[in-house]
């Protein structure tokens, strides 16, 4: 059986949309646990969120922040540093993208006529914040500690968001539109770590691999693109996103950790690898 290593989204996919709860998913999380099936957490949040996150789930394995701008990998993961990493404290740590900073200061050098109509995250409290969010005030502020860019609470209408959008990427700026915000920052995303990530592992297990995504969003299309097995799952607040992708993608009938639990344990019982041609 070919190792399995499955890469999850977690707002609107392993968390519930409106609650932020994955107790659905929770008994088929022990059950990779002890299948050793790492799940590898694939998000727009923080590195400050995805501490608390992986603490809660009590996972070990590498992740990934900020749609893709970073992967976090415990140190002794692999047999050897993977090159292109640094050390930062008990990880190593691979970074695609130009810090927050940059992307800050076109915002205010050369959106100043769109103030009004957005609202950043640096310019929020963690009490606006969390009311925005429905998430705790302690959860807000790990969620405003971006290291490579900046998410932006639209308030204008459609067409200055299109203006608006348009400008960020004639600055160079890469704008993805998440499940509650729209994320300013560097051409990275969710997919190209999916690849880099799993290359480490094909060449840590000498072996092709089988690599499962999972995701609702918008920002989510490039992992789901990526993988072997894509599964989109049903939002509450959206349709499905187009994919381009013509085989091994699922969609499903269940929303959040439901639909998450509901396509895992399809796929587990179908015997995942028998699925995919590694031919």
């Amino acid at each position: 059986m070919l190792p399995t290593i499955i890469f999850s989204d977690l707002d609107g996919t392993l968390l519930d949309h409106y609650t932020y709860q994955s107790t659905a998913a929770q008994t088929t999380i022990e059950q990779l646990k002890t299948a050793n099936i790492p799940v590898i957490l694939n998000t727009s949040k923080t590195l400050a969120e995805l501490e608390v996150i992986n603490r809660d789930f009590n996972f070990n394995a590498p992740f990934i922040i900020e749609n893709g701008a970073a992967i976090y990998i415990p140190i002794g993961s692999f047999k050897k540093q993977p090159a292109g990493t640094e050390v930062i404290g008990d990880f190593w740590v691979k970074s695609f993208c130009l810090p927050r900073q940059h992307w800050l200061n076109l915002l205010t050098d050369h959106c100043d006529d769109f103030s009004s109509a957005y609202q950043g995250f640096s310019t929020l409290s963690d009490a606006e914040l969390a009311k925005i969010t429905g998430l705790s005030v302690e959860g807000a502020n790990r969620a405003k500690q971006r290291q490579y860019g900046e998410p932006i609470h639209w308030l204008g209408d459609d067409t200055s968001k299109k203006y608006f959008i348009d400008r960020m990427v004639d600055l160079g700026a890469n704008v993805i539109q998440g499940g509650r915000f729209i994320h300013i920052g560097d051409y990275c995303d969710k997919g190209q770590a999916l690849i880099w990530l799993s290359e480490k592992y094909r060449e840590h297990y000498n072996t092709s691999i089988v690599t499962i995504a999972l995701g609702d969003g918008d920002n989510d299309t490039s992992m789901l693109e990526a993988a072997d097995i894509a599964v989109q799952i049903r939002s509450p607040v959206h349709d499905f996103p187009t994919l381009y992708r013509p085989f091994h993608t699922t969609q499903t009938q269940l929303y959040g950790p439901e639909g998450w639990t509901e396509a895992i344990q399809q796929l587990l019982s179908n015997s995942i690898n028998s699925e995919v041609n590694h031919g």
